[in-house]
């Protein structure tokens, strides 16, 4: 397994992954990992990666255009799919996420298949919240959800307002 760090004015983030980025924590959390004692240091494995982030906290980049390798039940990786198509700066909720996959009934599924998204910012589940426009649940914990979400909102009026 292969990795690098990031800093983001989130704090330290850990990519990782082998052949392709598999993988994005946070420095605190519930998804905080360390590397393992045989993983290898390697940026240039995640230049891309690496130069789209940068983008993105420089608000230049709105979509992120990375080949990924995640790893999930298929039910997952079409909630993940989905999560890519919220727009930049946009929120929808879980139950508006469990209709846009064909199963309004399955918004505590989508919710958890949310919540096992390993590859957070780049795969955008900090754009889903509670019907009631609450923030919930999030890997990076909730400060890191709402700076996220505000960061993307304030990026998005000031791009759209020169």
């Amino acid at each position: 397994m292969y990795y690098c760090y990031f800093e983001s004015p989130l704090g330290k983030l850990l990519l990782a992954g082998n052949k392709l980025l598999e993988s994005l924590h946070f420095p605190l959390g519930k998804t905080r990992v360390e590397p393992g004692k045989d993983w290898i240091c390697s940026k240039e494995k995640f230049m891309d990666a690496l130069f789209q982030l940068e983008a993105y906290f420089k608000g230049e980049l709105t979509r992120f255009n990375l080949e990924l390798n995640v790893s999930g039940t298929d039910f997952q990786k079409k909630v993940w799919q989905e999560l890519v198509k919220i727009p930049y700066g946009e929120t929808i909720s879980y139950a508006e996420l469990a209709k846009r996959i064909g199963n309004p009934n399955a918004s505590r599924a989508v919710g958890m298949a949310n919540g096992k998204n390993p590859i957070s910012i780049i795969v955008p589940c900090h754009r889903v919240i509670g019907k009631n426009g609450s923030l919930t649940g999030f890997g990076g914990g909730l400060e890191v959800k709402k700076n996220l979400l505000e960061f993307e909102k304030r990026n998005k009026k000031r791009r759209f307002n020169k």
